[in-house]
């Protein structure tokens, strides 16, 4: 079997990326004493120091594919924790040798991308998970449970919002600024179109604002905070969507997005099709949607950095993100991250929440991939589709005004 792990349960492991994301994946990853590091690959060979020493023995690449050539018959598995643009490059590079892919989210730049992964991963029978780690904690597990529940009755409509602002506006600067030391700049720039080099405009932390290598704050939240809606309600691809924000700019994506999908219904919801709307930057669901959460007590939530660490607690009457499920017979808010909380007060004061577990979720993968009992719930199966319909809302707000009838058996918009 070319991709089963090596023998007496070792999981040979690379990573693409050394620092940021990549780093904090690592760490998560070689947490489980049955995994050994084997290489890593990093564009920018001044982010390898903490690998290199907290890992000696690793071997160290400039250029993805020369691991790829190289490691091939030395690794089981990898981690791809890149920019967004060469996700799906690295990672399906990776899945055509046999290899089980940890992929950050989102699981690719565009929709055909996160569908290549998605086929291939189940062509050939890997192990896979995307890197939406608060799925496996308890709080979005317990929200889950709650819906599926039916303490809220059926679900009418649903409204899902960050504050991030991952856009701008305007042309790059018409400079080109002298490179780094030991940085390879075309290898950054991958699968897209050659461009000047300016410092900080894309390297390290601000390609997720420029539509060739970023997906905007959709594609960096859009993952994690869909996620609990998309699998208490089982959603699947939606039927349709329309923008009725700001469209990008021909190099930027824009903020304060707001687009409202309709899903087909579900045993989960209330009528034949769902509403699911989505808010970005300063824009928030209405007034009217927010004052059905007010609370008696400030709710309290974790903003997370784009590490996926969280960062510092929030006392609000509400989160800076999240959602609010709106049911038949009650109201759930879902913070990102904190307990989730039932609304009226007054009729939940006595609500016991599920008992569920939290899991490590890059435990999880790593032992399915060795046989042990862990099993990855965001395996690329659930995260291509969750990934697909997150991605849509960034092709809407390149059309708004616009209703999109989307087919996504024939990944073609009907109309």
């Amino acid at each position: 079997n070319a991709h089963a792990a090596a023998p007496s349960k070792v999981l040979r492991h690379a990573s693409f990326g050394a620092s940021g994301m990549a780093w904090s994946d690592i760490q998560a990853i070689m947490g489980n004493p049955f995994v050994k590091l084997v290489a890593v690959a990093d564009v920018d060979l001044n982010k390898v120091a903490n690998v290199k020493a907290a890992y000696p023995d690793i071997r160290i690449y400039q250029d993805w594919r020369q691991l790829l050539d190289k490691e091939a018959k030395n690794i089981d598995s990898v981690n791809v924790s890149v920019p967004d643009h060469m996700h799906a490059p690295i990672g399906y590079s990776a899945m055509q040798l046999g290899k089980h892919v940890y992929g950050q989210k989102p699981l690719a730049h565009n929709i055909y991308e996160t569908r290549m992964l998605t086929t291939i991963a189940r062509e050939k029978s890997l192990v896979t998970q995307m890197g939406i780690q608060i799925h496996s904690q308890k709080v979005y597990r317990q929200a889950v449970a709650i819906v599926q529940s039916g303490a809220i009755g059926k679900v009418k409509e649903v409204h899902t919002w960050s504050n991030k602002k991952w856009g701008d506006v305007g042309a790059p600067p018409s400079r080109t600024d002298p490179l780094p030391a030991n940085f390879d700049w075309n290898l950054w720039i991958g699968t897209a179109a050659e461009r000047p080099y300016v410092t900080g405009h894309y390297h390290p932390g601000n390609w997720r604002k420029r539509l060739d290598f970023g997906t905007g704050t959709f594609g960096d939240m859009g993952c994690h905070i869909f996620d609990p809606v998309f699998k208490a309600l089982a959603l699947t691809a939606p039927l349709s969507l329309r923008s009725i924000g700001p469209a990008p700019d021909q190099w930027n994506w824009a903020v304060n997005a707001n687009i409202r999908y309709v899903f087909p219904g579900t045993a989960f919801t209330a009528d034949k099709t769902v509403a699911v709307t989505w808010y970005d930057g300063d824009a928030r669901p209405p007034a009217e949607i927010r004052a059905l959460i007010a609370s008696t007590k400030p709710i309290s939530s974790t903003t997370v950095d784009d590490t996926g660490r969280p960062g510092k607690k929030q006392r609000q009457s509400e989160p800076d993100q999240g959602s609010i499920i709106i049911g038949t017979e009650g109201i759930l808010l879902i913070p990102h991250i904190a307990t989730p909380k039932l609304f009226p007060e007054v009729k939940f004061a006595d609500y016991k929440l599920p008992d569920v577990a939290g899991t490590h979720h890059w435990t999880d993968w790593a032992e399915a991939i060795v046989g042990g009992p862990g099993k990855p719930s965001a395996h690329f199966g659930y995260a291509g589709p969750l990934t697909e319909a997150v991605l849509l809302g960034s092709i809407a707000a390149r059309f708004p005004q616009t209703n999109l009838n989307w087919n996504a058996a024939k990944l073609t918009f009907e109309n």
